[in-house]
């Protein structure tokens, strides 16, 4: 375990640090699926029905740096409407991190979908540097995955009524996207749990109580037996706690 005060100076060295310590694993041989989440003290997912409430720049910071060394942004297609999401921007920052690390300029942003329902003028299409990638179902209507396709995505069919999660994954694979970042919504993060999928999991504390009926970061069919979990760092900001675990294999 380690356990570092977050510097306050802005220092290059602290960038070189976290990018050291969020590093993914060497030479990996599969995908790997490393979730970002944050939430309350008391478990919410969202404040006013978006996770911005309980977010702050340490936080963000560390989203940022995920996806640098992310092949590939992993998100439910609910998180990304909700959430506003467009795709990755490419900054001098990202694009010398992930030249020296050997990865493409900018990662895709992969949006599970099993109704492909996504809008052929969503900002993951038209605000984008790279195509997106979604990933859907027989079932999605055959229209909807056209335009889809004609609007520049590569559409992925892994399932026949739901998204199969390991045929996802393995398409992923497929295109040379193993260092997958994952960042919710809450229903994707419980079907990796159930399907024992989850590699890593970054979750960010939020100082703050809000009760409320706010979802939790997982919501699935429940995992048997429940996946035991090894910590391996905590940082911490002010009151922030950034704590980061791994899934404990035979």
């Amino acid at each position: 375990m380690v356990d570092c005060l977050w510097p306050v100076d802005g220092a290059q060295q602290v960038d070189d640090d976290l990018e050291r310590f969020y590093a993914y694993p060497e030479q990996l041989d599969r995908p790997w699926v490393r979730v970002n989440f944050v939430s309350s003290l008391d478990g919410a997912v969202t404040v006013r029905g978006s996770s911005r409430g309980l977010s702050a720049p340490v936080d963000q910071r560390v989203l940022g740096l995920i996806r640098d060394l992310s092949d590939v942004v992993l998100v439910g297609v609910g998180t990304a409407v909700a959430e506003g999401y467009r795709g990755v921007k490419r900054t001098e920052v990202r694009a010398e991190r992930r030249e020296r690390r050997g990865l493409s300029p900018v990662p895709p942003i992969a949006l599970v979908t099993a109704r492909a329902s996504l809008p052929p003028d969503s900002p993951l299409l038209t605000d984008t540097v790279v195509p997106p990638i979604v990933l859907t179902t027989e079932a999605a209507p055959a229209q909807r995955r056209a335009e889809l396709a004609d609007a520049g995505a590569d559409v992925v069919v892994a399932g026949d009524a739901e998204v199969d999660l390991r045929a996802a994954l393995a398409a992923l694979d497929e295109r040379g996207l193993r260092r997958i970042g994952c960042e919710g919504g809450p229903r994707l993060f419980g079907s990796l749990v159930d399907q024992d999928l989850v590699d890593e999991l970054c979750l960010t504390l939020s100082p703050l109580l809000t009760s409320g009926d706010a979802r939790r970061i997982a919501v699935g069919a429940g995992a048997e037996p429940p996946r035991a979990m090894r910590l391996r760092s905590v940082l911490h900001a002010g009151s922030l706690l950034l704590v980061r675990y791994a899934r404990m294999r035979e």
